[in-house]
């Protein structure tokens, strides 16, 4: 019989971090901190999160993925320099961004609203370098679009922030026409995430 590596899929929600480890099987874990999912055994850990800041003009693959991604490419936040992460909050972080970038370009709201979990990422992998060498930043959209055949997805997940169900189906559908076991796909996600959560 085949022997499946251990690969985590994460991202994070409201109650912390959702954790997808597949191996033999699929388990959902509803983690409190980063380090506890950087503590799993995995091969593989895949986050929805920026791991490494741009020097001066951006990072080279938020442009090209969003080329691909269509009207899902808003999705794909700029990510701005550790110390405008580190800003004690948001007006700060728009001034340090804009004196560390070129051209000079200020930090959305929706990127500063995660930035605690940009930070608690960064801060792990910088203190774990076992871990660091085998967790890798991943776009779930850029997933999506790579199981629908180099397609931009037609349907968001959210519509004003609240689940859009053909959305959720569309990317239902894909996951499970890839392989993914249709039990851990239906399961209900664990309190303190979302349905989109689980499925990202």
């Amino acid at each position: 019989a085949r022997i499946m590596m251990p690969v985590i899929g994460v991202d994070g929600c409201p109650g912390g971090w959702i954790a997808v480890r597949w191996a033999e099987t699929v388990s959902h874990h509803l983690c409190r901190s980063f380090a506890e999912v950087a503590a799993m055994d995995a091969a593989v850990i895949a986050v929805d999160m920026p791991i490494g800041f741009p020097q001066g003009s951006g990072r080279v693959a938020e442009r090209e993925v969003r080329q691909r991604l269509g009207a899902r490419q808003s999705s794909v936040f700029s990510v701005p320099s550790r110390a405008a992460i580190y800003a004690r909050d948001y007006g700060e972080a728009c001034r340090i961004a804009s004196e560390t970038s070129e051209p000079p370009r200020k930090v959305s709201k929706q990127l500063f609203n995660i930035a605690p979990k940009i930070r608690e990422v960064d801060e792990c992998l910088r203190a774990n370098t076992i871990a660091a060498k085998h967790t890798f930043e991943v776009h779930p959209e850029v997933a999506f679009w790579r199981l629908n055949r180099g397609q931009a997805l037609m349907e968001p997940k959210k519509v004003k922030g609240r689940c859009h169900d053909p959305g959720l189906q569309l990317r239902w559908n894909l996951l499970i026409a890839s392989g993914f076991p249709t039990g851990a796909v239906n399961a209900a996600p664990p309190k303190g995430a979302g349905p989109d959560d689980l499925l990202d």
